[in-house]
């Protein structure tokens, strides 16, 4: 008997949310397990046409779709798998190594302390929160939050308190730059799908964004006082390593600048290899050939990493410590994670087959809404249901760029755009990547990060969208 329903793409989500959260939250499966059953379960509900509509939809020819839709359940869970893996893995395990090598060699203690004298005690959450909004700019969230984390726990370990407000900081400053200032991917997309002026987009984003993470840090300050997260040992920081280097003296502390160099390699090279390519798409002559090459992100984050091991080998020459013990338990504690992330991926790429973004596309087409609220819940529903905040934007940008176009819009399409992007921070929970990096790098639960960090991104999200409806009303920009 052929049941409509159970091949319905919300249906499959619904099954996909049941496994995926009863197993984490109420079985205590280990959550790659629980990710990878979830992703199984929706591939194999997920019908051949399904398949081939998804794949003809991100521009593939009708042979090479149908040929996906052939691709057995395995096959298609291991290739997202893949693909996840392919896009994070290097980046997961140098920034584990870069870590590592901060913690161990006292640089990170370094850093902070320098910090701490610039900006006190009391600011230096802000201080977290700022730099990771305008290092989102140019680099990925998940780059920021990796490099950032370890000052987030020596910082941490040197007051003695605040750990969860660290954290909250730096993801409440990349996650807002990621999603409204270009040239991030998906404001890059939406710039060209609705024909804005990207100077305009960032701009908008900026001042937007500088709202938002402000709202964010209240409510990190807030819950920081009412469900206090402490320090926790792991495998690539554990307690007693950064205690003992919190009490070092500073003379036996490499200096600042060779401290920050395993840091700011990646983030330069990375931000040289952007604004090329935002100034220019000629790709000729030695030295573009050259900044392609430094600044790929996975290459960039070798560089960093082979300084961080620079500065680990010279602090500790004199000591009769191997270095090869620090290494192996930062890998290892990474390797976890990559098949957390890869799983997770895996999970919301099944998802993405079943085509759930067109299914809310269509239910919500003729919904007589206000516009700039309709893109922001659009744009909010299929982030929630698929994981993506990029592909969020995709879709969200390529649905409502005809309506900017055939409109007549009392009030500047740049409200919009941010309109969208703001609706792309709601809801990150286990089927998005980066949800699974803050949970695991910093050493969070699945609950606490839940409980925490997802309702930071809802307020700053909905922040957004009140200034922005007051803007179009009061400063229309047209």
């Amino acid at each position: 008997m052929n049941l409509p329903i159970l091949t319905d793409s919300l249906f499959i989500l619904f099954v996909g949310i049941v496994i995926v959260m009863g197993g984490i939250i109420g079985l205590k499966l280990h959550p790659f397990l629980a990710l990878l059953f979830g992703a199984l379960v929706v591939a194999i509900m997920t019908p051949a046409v399904a398949i081939q509509q998804y794949a003809l939809g991100k521009g593939m020819a009708q042979a090479a779709a149908l040929q996906m839709s052939q691709k057995g359940v395995g096959e298609r869970v291991a290739l997202e798998f893949g693909n996840t893996c392919g896009k994070l893995g290097i980046l997961i395990a140098m920034a584990a190594v870069i870590g590592k090598c901060l913690l161990e060699s006292g640089a990170a203690e370094r850093i902070v302390r320098s910090m701490l004298k610039l900006t006190g005690k009391e600011k230096a959450p802000i201080a977290f929160l700022v730099s990771s909004f305008f290092l989102g700019v140019p680099v990925f969230f998940d780059t920021v939050v990796l490099l950032m984390i370890p000052l987030a726990k020596t910082m941490s370990m040197r007051l003695g308190k605040n750990y969860l407000l660290f954290v909250l900081s730096i993801t409440a400053g990349a996650a807002m730059a990621n999603s409204l200032v270009p040239p991030a991917p998906g404001p890059m997309f939406l710039v060209g799908e609705m024909q804005m002026h990207m100077g305009t987009m960032m701009i908008g984003g900026i001042l937007l964004g500088l709202v938002t993470i402000t709202a964010g840090y209240l409510y990190a300050r807030w819950v920081n006082k009412k469900w206090p997260v402490a320090l926790r040992d792991s495998l690539d920081a554990r307690l007693e390593d950064i205690k003992n280097t919190s009490l070092r003296p500073a003379k036996e502390l490499p200096p600042l600048w060779f401290s920050v160099l395993p840091v700011l390699i990646p983030l330069v090279f990375i931000c040289i290899h952007t604004a090329r390519h935002s100034i220019s798409t000629s790709n000729t002559g030695m030295w573009s050939s050259l900044i392609d090459f430094l600044g790929d992100k996975n290459i960039a984050l070798v560089l960093g990493g082979v300084a961080a091991l620079i500065l680990l080998i010279i602090q500790k020459r004199n000591t009769k410590e191997d270095i090869g013990p620090f290494i192996h338990g930062a890998l290892m504690s990474a390797g976890g994670i990559i098949l957390i992330i890869g799983a997770g991926g895996a999970f919301g790429g099944m998802l993405q087959q079943t085509g759930i973004s067109q299914r809310i596309t269509e239910l919500t087409r003729n919904y007589q809404m206000a516009l700039i609220p309709l893109a922001f819940f659009i744009t909010a529903v299929v982030r929630t249901a698929q994981g993506s905040a990029t592909v969020a934007l995709i879709t969200a940008s390529g649905m409502l760029s005809g309506m900017t176009q055939t409109a007549d819009l009392p009030y500047h399409p740049l409200y919009l755009g941010l309109a969208i992007g703001c609706g792309s921070k709601l809801v990150p929970w286990m089927n998005d990547a980066g949800f699974w990096i803050i949970c695991k790098v910093s050493n969070l639960t699945e609950r606490e990060t839940l409980k925490t960090f997802s309702p930071m991104l809802i307020i700053m999200g909905f922040t957004g969208l009140i200034v922005i409806m007051l803007a179009a009303r009061f400063l229309p920009l047209v």
